[in-house]
């Protein structure tokens, strides 16, 4: 009896992969009643921007091309007020609507033009232009720069 339950529990830990697989490449948006979620093949049917810079969690330069995360709030609609990114392991930042531009950060979903998983902090990671520019590179810019990310949600105004 115990090697029938043994199989069974396998053949079912099989069947729900895809479905934990998938669920972790949600992205999902929320403004108030509006939610919007995006798979890894909507994000990639968005304008994507691409730049090259160093990070310092990776070694070299890197190749990180993705929408900007501005493009994304407006999805929702978010065009005010500050928003909350959260990763996968609960691990959330703030950031005000107005800190971020056309430019930076972008939602990365390739690195050196080719899909990451979360091993490699992916799906979606938000980075910067570090390179490019000495104010990307302090402290609380580098505290922004959240991977694994799975949610944004706009915090209610005071």
């Amino acid at each position: 009896m115990t090697n029938l339950l043994k199989a069974i529990l396998t053949v079912l830990s099989f069947i729900a992969l895809p479905t934990l697989a998938s669920a972790e490449d949600i992205l999902s948006i929320t403004n108030g009643d509006v939610t919007v979620e995006l798979t890894k093949a909507d994000v990639a049917k968005l304008e994507q921007t691409a730049f090259e810079t160093t990070t310092i969690w990776t070694e070299g330069k890197i190749e990180f091309s993705g929408p900007t995360l501005k493009s994304i709030l407006e999805l929702a609609n978010i065009t005010e007020g500050v928003v909350s990114l959260t990763a996968i392991n609960d691990y959330t930042i703030e950031i005000p609507v107005a800190d971020i531009t056309e430019e930076a950060p972008i939602v990365a979903n390739l690195m050196n033009g080719e899909p990451f998983n979360r091993r490699e902090k992916g799906p979606y990671w938000v980075v910067y232009p570090f390179d490019a520019d000495k104010k990307y590179q302090q402290e609380k810019v580098y505290a922004l720069s959240i991977w694994q990310l799975s949610s944004i949600l706009k915090n209610p105004e005071e």
